[in-house]
């Protein structure tokens, strides 16, 4: 079973909420680029009488009057969708960010496979360029570290079908069939993460 003690709440409440924001511009560029922005939303439960989202995350009576369910933003995702001509596009993931405390589980490429497979219908291939994004950490000023961490991402982003074209730029076919595999391969290591936490969180603590 996969370790994750060190995550802050539950991963399986992790969820997206996708938006287009057409601002009906009358320039050509209009019709040919497209901006999708992705919110990673953790949803939460509060109760009444001061307890805290930490708390109350082994809430066993959620449906109840004096827990509160709410949605905290985590993360970010912004992808781009260029059109190429008539009924063909192309989908950029632009980037891919999680709040420091959610990183180094995997989770952003198990929360970018599920915004690719509902972005891309009509695309004629997806690209991305993997590698840091964040540039505050301060433990990554040592060039080894910043590569590692950058290969790491890489190797995420392949396990799903990515591959090097050219430079640092990576394509993946909207019909490979690693796309598909690697959803279902990694949606279980999300529920694993999932079964982790809980029982970490459930186990009594020591004195």
């Amino acid at each position: 079973m996969i370790e994750s003690p060190s995550l802050p709440g539950d991963p399986t409440e992790l969820h997206l909420c996708i938006s287009y924001d057409d601002e009906l511009r009358d320039t050509p560029q209009a019709d040919t680029l497209e901006r999708w922005n992705v919110a990673v939303l953790h949803r939460r439960r509060t109760h009444d009488g001061g307890q805290s989202p930490e708390q109350g995350r082994g809430c066993a009576t959620a449906g109840s009057p004096s827990c509160t369910t709410e949605d905290v933003a985590v993360g970010e995702m912004t992808s781009y969708r260029v059109h190429l001509n008539v009924g063909s596009a192309l989908l950029v993931m632009d980037r891919v960010t999680l709040d420091p405390q959610w990183r180094g589980h995997g989770l952003a490429a198990v929360l970018g496979i599920e915004a690719i497979h509902r972005l891309m219908p009509g695309c004629r291939a997806i690209a991305c360029s993997p590698g840091i994004t964040d540039l505050s950490s301060q433990r990554l000023t040592d060039r080894s570290e910043w590569d590692r961490v950058n290969a790491k991402i890489a190797q995420e982003w392949e396990r799903i079908g990515f591959r090097l074209y050219r430079d640092n730029i990576y394509l993946l076919s909207p019909s490979s069939q690693d796309l598909e595999e690697q959803r279902g391969v990694l949606r279980g290591r999300l529920a694993e993460l999932g079964a982790s936490w809980k029982s970490a969180t459930s186990a009594p603590s020591q004195e």
